[in-house]
């Protein structure tokens, strides 16, 4: 699994943030479906790493789907970064919880990230038990 990267890029100031997850994995679909109930600002978009919208980004990016990745006016993160910055972007409480969280060392958020995503398809199982999109959602979500 890739070590967690970030880019900036200026041009994304006026875009929501696009939380990027494996659209083969339950427990992907159960955290998109988790930032749908908490995210009552609508600000996060969410798109599949296998899509079109992931596909079409013009800067590096992870070739490996087992991490999240979230695109935002701040660039380009993952891993335990990914689920952070998404937090932030839901605001309220989740935001002074993303800001705790990045207090702890990195190589301890990632290792506890990577270790749960080596294992989510055993522990999760696919994501053809979930529902995404659905009530009225579906304009959050692109290809």
């Amino acid at each position: 699994m890739p070590r967690a990267t970030h880019h900036s890029n200026e041009q994304e100031t006026e875009r929501p943030p696009v939380l990027f997850y494996d659209g083969e994995c339950g427990l992907c679909h159960r955290c998109v479906a988790w930032f749908l109930r908490h995210d009552r600002g609508a600000r996060l978009r969410f798109a599949p790493l296998q899509g079109d919208t992931y596909a079409g980004l013009d800067r590096p990016r992870p070739a490996d789907v087992s991490t999240m990745v979230l695109l935002d006016e701040r660039g380009l993160w993952t891993e335990s970064d990914a689920v952070l910055s998404a937090l932030r972007a839901v605001g309220g409480g989740w935001r002074v919880f993303a800001s705790m969280g990045r207090m702890l060392p990195k190589f301890l958020r990632d290792g506890a990230y990577r270790f749960i995503a080596k294992r989510r398809l055993g522990w999760f199982g696919p994501a053809d038990a979930c529902r995404l999109p659905g009530d009225g959602d579906e304009t959050r979500f692109l290809p």
